[in-house]
């Protein structure tokens, strides 16, 4: 593989131009697939295998014209002090609302619109009451002018003096990250220009995701209609995609400008470069996409489809570091070495730089991992008991999908969620939906039966179809949506029901089943992905100990990083800081998508700082020396790119979006646990204990494990050289640049 990426790296510097082109053609047609793509809609939201989804088949087949899945809102009026919503000071300006409601500019989307006087929604003391509004689209694809409609009924009468606010899904809007995405570029330009000391060398990296970026989320818009993408699937593959964008576009410029600087040509040194650290690239973007892809086996189509997108702009950033990174190194010619080299290193006082290199002073990498030798058990105690502390926490992680109550009590929507709950009761706010597959018999016995439950605060008469085989039974709980005794009422009414003929459902039991489907996968999805990444570490290192490291140090970073996750988000610590404006359940999808994201992240450092190590030590050198050899060559671009995912991650919490805002998060400080405690502390701790056992593997397991060779060996064979060019002296001169 290593000569097949050298000869396309070389193919793609000499023919940069063309390289180019193709690239900026591939991005002017993407974009015009999106610019000409309506625009993504929520997606639509199913669990296969669940009783609540069955339940809304069944609602799809008895109630045609019921649009199940299509957007709600409920307009909650509280009267003014000392008066009634009933009273005929307050009656008549509901009843406008309710008829600019069904005359209004979104009337051809609304369903229907239900008075509080007809649906008896008026609450017990006649101080609340509700309008029901049922949508026949989703919420993202209402029309601005619905939504306006919605909106300016709830301003007039507040102008009269009543408290109107608006619940539902009806006001959901597509994620905005705000200017934080931005921040976390700049962050990114800043740490590419201290680490290369020269802009064009931070530009390329920069340029070149953006224009992956470019491509791969201009495809997921153009797609996003006829493949069912949700708004957040682009703004996930966004992240994802920038950071492995820079960091791999990061590791090929890096080991261009060590090969410049052992005298080669600059074709010869981007083949080499493309060659040696593109091998790198292709594992670890694999790593990556299988881990996104193997989401598919937790079989939800809308984390699936995260998965797929968010892979595939793995995949184009991996291309690109490979073809258009090289060609771009063609065009920036010798401009990619700080100023101060270029003279030296091509010029006159070539022969003098060499011998300045070789008294040169250690580098930061070099120093650290020297300490890390002195004192290894310490570091590693140290390493492992904080982890551990941070990770305590996990142990009391719950999992949900946030409800109206999630929200920042400044929004309309939490307003309309508190209120309903003075109203009416914490539970109205979780209403459960009983489909019934029979005759008035059943559904009426069906009614009987869950009165009599410990949990439950109201049930309202079953409503037939049409056909009169099928019923929908209403049944408001005592406790909140995300209670522990709302899902154990869920769970009380299934099991004494007839499985066959009655399900529960709404958005309550789906997120109880959607929660429980996540808490099923996440240790067999976790046991899969630390399988597989034992077994392609072990493909790479030849060793059996450095693997089995490696996935126990992921294994502890992803619990750490679940714990904090737990502190911030679930318990408050430090929300304030994170712009965490209220506290409840991890969202349910977030343990295994970033379980997944990180596998493949926690590799690439593994794999860029390791090879160097294992290079080093097959080249004769003593273990402990081996690993300051990979400190001293890798650890400054690991530490670098490290930086900028955390940043670029971290850019994300500015999100609107709970789910976007967690995950960068969770993705960011996962990435600062992995790279600098695990991989950069307790990895050369673990191998300087080991010595030479780390690289131990069996004969007869070497003899039938296929040679990879991640680290170039078979290109410098096919080369022909081993000492040739200016020597290891202009590479350890690099290294302290």
């Amino acid at each position: 593989m290593a000569t097949f990426l050298y000869r396309l790296g070389r193919g793609a510097f000499r023919r940069r131009r063309f390289v180019a082109l193709v690239w900026v053609a591939l991005l002017f047609v993407a974009g015009f697939g999106a610019a000409s793509a309506s625009a993504p809609t929520s997606g639509s939201f199913s669990i296969p295998g669940t009783e609540a989804q069955r339940a809304f088949d069944l609602l799809d087949q008895r109630f045609p014209g019921m649009a199940a899945d299509g957007a709600t809102a409920r307009i909650v009026i509280k009267a003014p002090a000392g008066e009634k919503v009933d009273s005929e000071a307050v009656k008549p300006q509901v009843e406008k609302i309710v008829g600019e409601l069904k005359d209004g500019p979104g009337k051809d989307q609304i369903s229907s619109v239900t008075s509080p006087y007809e649906a008896q929604a008026v609450s017990q003391d006649g101080s609340t009451a509700y309008i029901s509004v049922k949508y026949k689209v989703s919420g993202m694809e209402l029309t601005d002018a619905t939504r306006e409609a919605l909106t300016e009924s709830a301003t007039a009468a507040k102008a009269d003096g009543l408290n109107v606010q608006i619940g539902g899904d009806a006001l959901q809007a597509a994620p905005e990250t705000g200017s934080g995405e931005i921040i976390g570029i700049m962050i990114a330009a800043i740490v590419l220009v201290i680490t290369f000391g020269s802009l064009i060398a931070a530009g390329l990296p920069l340029l070149t995701a953006l224009i992956g970026v470019g491509i791969g989320i201009s495809s997921i818009t153009a797609l996003a209609n006829v493949l069912d993408l949700g708004s957040t699937t682009s703004t996930l593959a966004m992240m994802i995609g920038l950071a492995v964008g820079i960091d791999y576009a990061l590791f090929i410029v890096s080991r261009y400008r060590a090969e410049l600087a052992e005298g080669r040509e600059r074709d010869e040194a981007a083949g080499r470069a493309v060659g040696t650290a593109g091998s790198a690239v292709v594992f670890a973007g694999l790593t990556v996409v299988i881990a996104l892809v193997g989401l598919a086996v937790v079989n939800i189509p809308m984390l699936s489809k995260m998965g797929f997108a968010a892979a595939g702009t793995v995949v184009i950033a991996v291309f690109v570091a490979l073809t258009l990174v090289p060609a771009m190194l063609g065009f920036a010619g010798k401009k990619v070495l700080p100023a101060g080299t270029k003279s030296k290193l091509f010029g006159k006082g070539k022969d003098k730089a060499a011998a300045e290199g070789a008294e040169a002073k250690p580098n930061g990498g070099t120093r650290w991992a020297r300490f890390i030798l002195r004192r290894p058990v310490m570091v590693l105690l140290a390493g492992v008991i904080g982890l551990g502390i941070v990770a305590i926490p996990a142990s009391k992680l719950e999992m949900g999908l946030p409800d109206d109550g999630a929200q920042p009590v400044s929004t309309t929507q939490r307003q309309a969620y508190d209120l309903l709950s003075e109203g009416f009761g914490p539970g109205f706010n979780g209403p459960l939906m009983v489909v019934v597959d029979g005759d008035k018999a059943l559904a009426d016995a069906t009614v009987e039966r869950i009165k009599g439950l410990d949990g439950v605060a109201a049930v309202m008469p079953a409503t037939q179809n049409e056909a009169k085989d099928a019923a929908v039974i209403t049944v408001v709980p005592k406790d909140r949506p995300s209670s522990v005794q709302t899902e154990d009422l869920v769970h009380e009414i299934r099991e004494g029901s007839d499985s066959g003929k009655v399900f529960v459902t709404g958005a309550t039991a789906m997120n109880i089943d959607f929660s429980q489907k996540m808490n099923d996968a996440l240790l067999p999805y976790l046991a899969l992905v630390v399988g597989l990444a034992f077994l392609l570490l072990m493909l790479v290192f030849r060793s059996i100990l450095v693997p089995l490291k490696a996935a126990l140090g992921f294994l502890l970073s992803v619990v750490a990083a679940l714990g904090a996750v737990v502190a911030v988000f679930q318990w408050g610590w430090l929300g304030s800081l994170f712009g965490v404006e209220q506290t409840g359940p991890i969202m349910s999808m977030m343990p295994i998508f970033m379980v997944g994201v990180v596998f493949g992240l926690a590799m690439d450092y593994e794999v860029f700082l390791v090879t160097r190590m294992r290079e080093a030590y097959v080249h004769g050198e003593r273990p402990g020396q081996a690993v300051v050899t990979g400190f001293q060559y890798s650890a400054r671009v690991v530490v670098a790119a490290a930086v900028i995912m955390i940043a670029v991650f971290s850019g994300f919490m500015g999100a609107s979006d709970q789910m976007v805002k967690m995950i960068g998060f969770a993705l960011a400080i996962a990435v600062f646990f992995d790279a600098f405690i695990v991989r950069m502390t307790i990895v050369p701790a673990v191998l300087a204990l080991l010595g030479h056992k780390a690289w131990w593997l069996p004969k007869w397991l070497d003899r039938i494990l296929p040679n990879v060779d991640v680290e170039g060996e078979s290109l410098r064979k096919h080369l022909g050289d081993s000492s040739d060019g200016a020597g290891p002296d202009k590479d350890r001169e690099l290294a302290n640049v």
